[in-house]
């Protein structure tokens, strides 16, 4: 499973993110953000990570132009697209970038808004289900409601965000099976400043539930 720390400002902490074995960073593109990192910052938070790790920039509503440039300057492997962008929009955009991956997050509501990752199937990589805040587009600390995921499916592989931590991740994974989890603020001390404490309890756990999980299947 993909293990996805976002909202990455400190190249301290990156470094031993990154040691603890999640598999993606996220870094915020957005400038209105609290976690905001420009490219030069950027540059300097990729220059001690591995090629192993994924390198994730998140975008809202930007251009193909801007998203563009600062995918190519900064080294990132991978863009999140965290705003209103239309299927034709992340078309567009994989054209320009072929090669790099795209992660197309939505804003869970209702029903209605888990209908529409059925139109991103055929321009994106990869899905991201977000909980829905009227104001705030991500790092909200608010959870979704997974009772409302448990009949999800996709053909396409999903990070599950929205107020996760440490201590509630096992709850979220023993009822949904995402290919991935994403989380921000339930690391944190303050927007981007991480909590290393949380991120190593977080591995841990995953660490402990994994062995469980090949201990069952030796025993069945």
């Amino acid at each position: 499973m993909r293990v996805k720390i976002c909202g990455i400002t400190q190249s301290n902490q990156a470094e031993a993110i990154a040691r603890m074995g999640v598999t993606a960073l996220g870094f915020i593109c957005v400038p209105t953000s609290r976690r905001f990192v420009g490219i030069k910052q950027i540059q300097d938070l990729l220059a001690s990570l591995t090629d192993k790790i994924d390198k994730i920039g998140v975008f809202a509503n930007a251009g193909i132009n801007e998203i563009s440039e600062v995918v190519m300057r900064s080294g990132l492997t991978g863009i999140q697209l965290h705003g209103d962008e239309s299927p034709e929009f992340c078309s567009q955009l994989r054209q320009v970038l072929p090669n790099k991956e795209i992660i197309k997050a939505i804003r869970i509501r209702d029903q209605e808004s888990l209908n529409q990752t059925n139109n991103y199937i055929k321009h994106v990589d990869t899905l991201l289900l977000d909980a829905y805040h009227p104001q705030q587009l991500g790092g909200t600390g608010q959870t979704l409601d997974w009772q409302m995921l448990a009949e999800f499916r996709s053909t396409l592989p999903w990070f599950l965000a929205g107020g996760l931590t440490p201590n509630n991740i096992l709850d979220a994974l023993h009822q949904l099976n995402p290919h991935g989890i994403d989380l921000s603020s339930g690391v944190e001390r303050s927007p981007g400043d991480k909590d290393l404490a949380q991120v190593a309890k977080l591995m841990q756990v995953l660490r402990r539930q994994e062995a469980e999980g090949r201990r069952q299947e030796v025993a069945m």
